[in-house]
């Protein structure tokens, strides 16, 4: 699920009683709302099968509402058992708050590889707070019906994407189903999704950690500037066109392409009619290495003032297990376990996109650790910079000094 925009202030206080755990009952912290049925008729009923006299009950919060709602519950001692948890620097602040107990070495870790805990683990890597779920993975969806109409392939390089635009333009239907009016689209469905092709995944990501690279060097520029040219190929009245809508016009097949991430699968896979295909990002040139964004997007963690800590392990140690990533995997289409128990995918397209990670080296949003722990945010200049360049109004060059003279005035590496 992509992240949305966190509210700047707490809420009121009887919202942040909402949720108080009852004693006897484990209460699971969420902004997943979108899970709620697949949690309360699969997921638990699963567990409490083996797990008599325990009661599990599933209380989400809205995504925009989540992070501040949280914090002052469990500022208040009265916030859930278990705790689902954002990736990386949000979880992390929860963590060395004293909120989130250490996981270390507690039944079902031992099922995810070092590589799956990353997100959820200190900087040094000794402490592991959460423990992980599931991962989403960017790339593009597109009409498969409109594809064959035109005698079009599915773009492998940047050549090969402008020019399958250009022939959906010149054919009179609209190439991208894409907006920005919520801004986050524009970072976490394009910018994220395209760059890592360009700066290399990890090899990128981690220059700008260390300072060995800045966001005004070449490899951030072209992919602002790729991110330029496909702004030439959204529909009318883009800038105002929202996430919502942009799905509608693509399920409607009045959008050929739409750029997103695995989590709008299960979306479009119910709608009548739609012969869905995906695309991974187009490298730069036949015969670069390929490299997506693999986003770690969940994991859970145990809240330290619980009442019911033995359960909360309990199930914790079932989040671990082959039976919760089969049923997770399975009935969640697009959202992929990140344990190490084989799972069978079975849609068709969030298999296509598994299957990428055997060819294509795997990153995750390049500012979603370290980079976003300072001021000005680099998640909301993201957001706005980058809705700007795909409106037309912002130069890639000037976008990119403006995402560096931001990041530079608080980030020591970068000031050098």
């Amino acid at each position: 699920m992509p992240l949305r925009r966190m509210l700047r202030y707490a809420l009121p206080f009887a919202l942040c009683a909402a949720t108080a755990a009852d004693a006897g009952t484990l209460v699971i912290e969420s902004w997943r709302v979108d899970d709620k049925t697949l949690w309360e008729k699969v997921l638990i009923p699963a567990f409490e099968r083996n797990h008599p006299g325990i009661e599990v009950k599933f209380a989400p919060t809205a995504p925009t509402e989540y992070d501040a709602a949280l914090a002052a519950r469990l500022a208040a001692g009265n916030a859930g058992d278990l705790i689902a948890c954002r990736p990386f620097d949000a979880s992390l602040s929860l963590y060395q708050k004293g909120h989130l107990e250490k996981l270390d070495g507690k039944p079902g870790m031992q099922n995810f590889a070092p590589t799956a805990m990353l997100a959820w683990q200190t900087d040094n890597g000794k402490d592991t707070f959460c423990m992980p779920v599931a991962s989403v993975i960017h790339g593009f969806l597109y009409n498969k019906k409109i594809f064959k109409q035109l005698d079009l392939q599915p773009p492998k390089t940047v050549a090969d994407f402008f020019t399958v635009l250009d022939v959906l333009k010149k054919a009179g239907v609209t190439p991208l189903a894409l907006g920005t009016a919520e801004q986050w689209e524009a970072s976490q469905m394009v910018y994220t999704n395209i760059g890592p092709n360009f700066w290399r995944g990890e090899e990128g990501r981690k220059a700008l950690i260390s300072g060995k690279a800045r966001l005004t060097d070449a490899p951030y520029v072209e992919a602002l500037q790729f991110e330029a040219r496909m702004g030439g190929y959204l529909g009318r009245n883009a800038s105002s066109q929202t996430y919502g809508d942009s799905q509608a016009q693509f399920a409607a097949g009045r959008a050929a392409i739409y750029p997103t991430g695995s989590w709008d699968i299960a979306h479009f896979s119910q709608t009548p009619g739609l012969e869905l295909g995906a695309f991974a990002p187009p490298v730069r040139r036949n015969g670069d290495p390929c490299f997506i964004s693999d986003h770690m997007d969940l994991g859970i963690g145990v809240n330290r003032k619980s009442k019911n800590k033995d359960d909360a392990y309990k199930f914790l140690a079932w989040v671990g297990s082959q039976e919760f990533a089969n049923i997770y995997t399975d009935r969640l289409t697009g959202f992929f376990t990140l344990s190490n128990h084989l799972i069978a995918v079975r849609d068709p397209v969030a298999k296509q996109m598994a299957e990428w990670r055997n060819s294509c080296a795997s990153t995750i949003r390049f500012n979603a650790q370290v980079l976003n722990r300072g001021q000005p945010s680099m998640e909301s200049e993201l957001w706005s910079i980058n809705a700007q360049v795909l409106n037309g109004s912002l130069a890639p060059k000037e976008a990119a000094a403006r995402l560096q003279n931001g990041f530079a005035k608080w980030y020591k590496p970068q000031q050098k």
